[in-house]
């Protein structure tokens, strides 16, 4: 019997570890079907990259990384920016309009408006090779703003004063607990007019425009994308696809192959949406936003 037993060894001991194992494996080659090249071309590394500037600009450090990254890699032959923002803060806006100077420096880069290129991400944008709006995109909002509520008519009916402790003419300027004087609001105005002059020379000097003409092509209009052509800040008009044909012709590349999203962040993408929805089906009073 024993005999018998390892006669039979090589056989059984491989499908007892099989057993014993199946819903390891099984995991294993699950992974391995979602992560392994679909394609001869998944393999090769992308000589074309797509950047998203996506929502408002609060913060710049993931987009500032991935740009100076795609400039220091030698196998990268041109970026598109996509551009779908707002704008936001200002020195973020300006974080990402330098990065993109310094990479267009090193290879061309078009920027694509594919639906609001505005204020900051209009900023972000300037430096690029080309820019090109998608037709039926809002361009321009060339300007700067600070707003604040003036809170001092509900404090006062519900019984609210602000104590204050301070150093400094101004260090009170913009707080909201009452109206702000004269002399704060020309504080403030020189701090706004200052930005703007600044946004507004680099705008005319990335684009080749006439600063002195600068209320035809800022002072805050919005354009649709032909009258941003007209006044120039916009190279062409074109969709996606004409973006993507413009750079490839830039960057003189013959077999082009764009980045792709990471596998492993699409998957988990997959299983959160997943998991929102079973909590969402079973817990209704909790809402993950």
């Amino acid at each position: 019997m024993n005999f018998l037993k390892k006669l039979f060894l090589p056989i059984t001991l491989p499908l007892k570890f099989i057993q014993e194992n199946f819903k390891a494996m099984l995991f294993v080659l699950i992974l391995f079907l979602l992560f392994a090249p679909q394609s001869e071309k998944d393999l090769q590394s992308n000589n074309l990259q797509e950047i998203k500037l996506v929502g408002p600009i609060m913060d710049a450090t993931e987009i500032v990384t991935q740009i100076d990254a795609a400039a220091d890699n030698n196998n990268i032959k041109g970026v598109l920016l996509s551009v779908n923002s707002p704008g936001g803060a200002v020195a973020p806006s300006v974080e990402i309009a330098y990065a993109i100077k310094r990479l267009a420096l090193k290879k061309p880069v078009v920027a694509y408006a594919e639906g609001t290129m505005a204020s900051g991400s209009y900023y972000s944008s300037i430096w690029a090779t080309q820019i090109i709006a998608n037709p039926g995109s809002m361009v321009g909002s060339i300007g700067v703003i600070m707003e604040g509520a003036d809170l001092s008519g509900i404090m006062q009916k519900v019984g609210i004063k602000t104590q204050v402790v301070k150093a400094g003419k101004y260090k009170q300027v913009g707080t909201s607990d009452r109206a702000w004087s004269k002399p704060e609001l020309k504080e403030l105005n020189k701090v706004i007019q200052g930005t703007y002059n600044m946004f507004t020379k680099d705008v005319a000097d990335a684009r080749g425009l006439d600063f002195n003409k600068r209320d035809s092509f800022a002072n805050a209009h919005i354009f649709t994308a032909l009258q941003a052509k007209k006044v120039g800040l916009v190279d062409s008009l074109g969709v996606s696809y004409d973006a993507k044909k413009r750079l490839i012709k830039l960057s003189g590349v013959k077999s082009p192959v764009w980045n792709k999203e990471d596998k492993f962040d699409k998957f988990m993408k997959k299983i959160s949406a997943s998991t929102a929805v079973t909590l969402q089906t079973y817990f209704p009073a909790l809402v993950l936003k």
